[in-house]
């Protein structure tokens, strides 16, 4: 057995939380990622998967040897761009967790760090705050963008504020690209049939906040965990949606559409890159935050 090809896999199998997706991210076969893990619980002798008719998490046993997993993986990777790169020229995997609202802007800051650094390989994931969290702690990840207001324990990085906007059909001009109208209070929005982020989502508590303090309550005509469907809700449908700037740019390729500003409250949230202060910091990481440093702007990217 190959104990670092088995902690990989086992990285991947709760990373993915499904047999099938974990296997085809590790470019094996099905059996091949579940025999590794049965072969390293015979290895350890103890159960690390809990099993039904599908992948049901880890044993608590297994949660340990799944941090002991991203240790051993994390040295790995340190140890690999110590002996290939340097300062000047980085090399490595870099593991970014982003809140949805901020895929937009992860997606651009990725694609330029790696233009500027061909040696690093960007991997950006779609996470809960919560989730990234956890991912920073436990070394599955490098840098997490977004709520810097949580008040982690992890350093942080300003990038730029959020601020939001009504995304609606335009009354005229069906035709022509997305435009910035005037002003709407949350208060008249409230009125509106609205597509909405779920409840479990902090870009979601935000949005009640604001509604909260312009003295009205909301009942969304749809709810929905993914930006995506947020976006496309306005574009398909009778619905508007409250999105924040930075997911404008998803919006753009739609024509007919208009994107209000909402005021009354004025709700901008700061946005920002965490990552961790007491692990050893590697090349990809450092050349990372440089540039995150040296780009970094105090303005939400409105319409991308």
């Amino acid at each position: 057995m190959n104990l670092l090809d088995a902690m990989r896999y086992l990285v991947a199998l709760e990373q993915h939380r499904h047999f099938g997706r974990a296997a085809s991210a590790c470019h094996i076969t099905q059996p091949a990622l579940s025999n590794a893990l049965r072969a390293l619980e015979t290895e350890l002798d103890v159960a690390i998967v809990r099993r039904g008719r599908t992948y049901e998490g880890l044993t608590p046993e297994g949660e340990r040897v799944l941090a002991s997993a991203n240790r051993l993986l994390r040295e790995q990777e340190l140890l690999q761009q110590d002996l290939h790169s340097s300062a000047d020229t980085p090399r490595g995997t870099l593991a970014i967790g982003a809140v949805p609202s901020t895929l937009p802007f992860a997606a651009r800051f990725a694609a330029r760090l790696q233009a500027r650094h061909a040696g690093i390989k960007p991997v950006v994931r779609s996470l809960s705050s919560h989730e990234i969290e956890t991912g920073l702690e436990g070394l599955s990840l490098d840098m997490g963008l977004g709520y810097i207001e949580r008040g982690t324990k992890f350093s942080a990085l300003p990038q730029y504020e959020e601020r939001y906007y009504l995304l609606r059909r335009a009354a005229l001009g069906a035709g022509e690209p997305l435009r910035v109208g005037a002003p709407i209070g949350w208060a008249e929005a409230a009125a509106m049939p609205l597509s909405l982020l779920t409840p479990d989502m902090h870009n979601r508590s935000i949005v009640d906040a604001a509604f909260r303090e312009a003295g009205v309550e909301i009942r969304p005509a749809l709810e929905t965990n993914s930006i995506v469907t947020l976006v496309l809700s306005v574009v398909e449908g009778e619905l508007c949606s409250v999105v924040p700037g930075a997911l404008l740019a998803l919006a753009r390729g739609h024509r007919g559409l208009e994107a209000l500003p909402l005021q009354a409250p004025d709700v901008r949230t700061a946005i920002g890159f965490m990552f961790a202060t007491n692990a050893r910091s590697a090349r990809a990481l450092a050349a990372a935050l440089a540039f995150a440093m040296a780009t970094r702007s105090i303005e939400t990217p409105d319409c991308g």
